[in-house]
């Protein structure tokens, strides 16, 4: 019979050897390309830098001193806060609203929550495609319906000026993503107790009161939940914008403002500067969102 400690060695090597493929994996995919990205951002390099010197170039402070002085980068850095900001609140609201409305069974819920999926798993070259058709000044059913029924004066060109284009993004990714929170709150929603409703509405309370005081703190656990994972999805967002507008008229988050250093002026070094910069922007936020959060949960216990 094998001593404890032999046992707790073996053990040891067993532990050691099945997380060993995942350390591994994780630092090639995830690790390394975070720490090649910070030491790119303290070089001033090009693609043929790069190419060339790897990862050898001179390194410097010059590219976070551009980017905090650049008022462009702080215009970017507002706008990615008032789109993640509307994007979060709008699709944890519209969410909310479809698991109330689908909580009690119907019939046709099943295909119909089926539907409601429809615009989170639809590719998003094809609904942006839609919805810039839909929405075209010249011949998008909006315009057509806003002229002739509504009676709008002109066209509006949703996605080409300012506001209604960073409007248009915000209410087209809270179209998207409404899904999202529509499930998480779905299926929190099923894990609540009726005892306590049933309690309320004996008490006199009406629908509002009952949800207000009953069903919404319970459920604020998951919402803060959702809101980080939207706001972390939302600050980090650069396909839905870029297919709907470009990041023209003023709708340039800072993905896009990395994207366009990379492709505009082919500025590594900046781009990853900016990059390094939005990752600390968007820690410190998540870390005063997390104490916020934590009084929360200890002012209702």
């Amino acid at each position: 019979m094998a001593s404890p400690r032999v046992s707790l060695r073996t053990d040891a090597r067993d532990g050691i050897a099945l997380i060993t493929p995942v350390t591994v994996v994780v630092g090639a995919v995830i690790v390394l390309p975070i720490l090649w990205t910070v030491v790119l951002s303290f070089q001033d390099a090009r693609y043929i830098d790069v190419a060339r010197n790897g990862l050898l170039n001179e390194l410097t402070l010059d590219n976070f001193t551009s980017v905090l002085t650049d008022d462009g980068f702080w215009e970017a850095m507002l706008t990615t806060v008032e789109y993640s900001v509307g994007t979060t609140l709008g699709s944890i609201v519209v969410g909310l609203v479809a698991a109330l409305a689908f909580r009690d069974a119907f019939r046709f819920r099943a295909p119909l929550r089926a539907v409601m999926l429809l615009p989170y798993v639809a590719p998003v070259v094809a609904t942006t495609f839609v919805w810039q058709v839909a929405l075209n000044p010249q011949y998008g059913v909006v315009n057509a319906f806003g002229t002739e029924i509504l009676g709008w004066e002109r066209p509006v060109p949703f996605l080409s000026t300012a506001p209604t284009a960073l409007l248009t993004v915000i209410a087209y990714d809270i179209w998207r993503y409404f899904p999202f929170a529509f499930i998480f709150l779905g299926a929190a929603l099923t894990g609540l107790s009726r005892e306590l409703e049933e309690a309320a509405v004996v008490d006199g309370a009406t629908p509002l009161q009952k949800f207000w005081h009953v069903v919404l703190p319970q459920l604020m656990p998951t919402i803060a939940l959702l809101a980080l994972f939207r706001m972390v999805m939302a600050f980090n967002e650069f396909d839905d914008i870029f297919l709907l507008t470009g990041g023209a008229a003023d709708t340039q988050v800072a993905s896009i403002r990395v994207y366009e250093q990379l492709t505009g002026s082919s500025d590594i070094g900046g781009a990853s500067a900016t990059a390094a910069v939005m990752a600390v922007f968007l820690g410190l936020a998540l870390v005063v969102y997390l104490r916020l959060t934590g009084r929360f949960r200890e002012v209702a216990r």
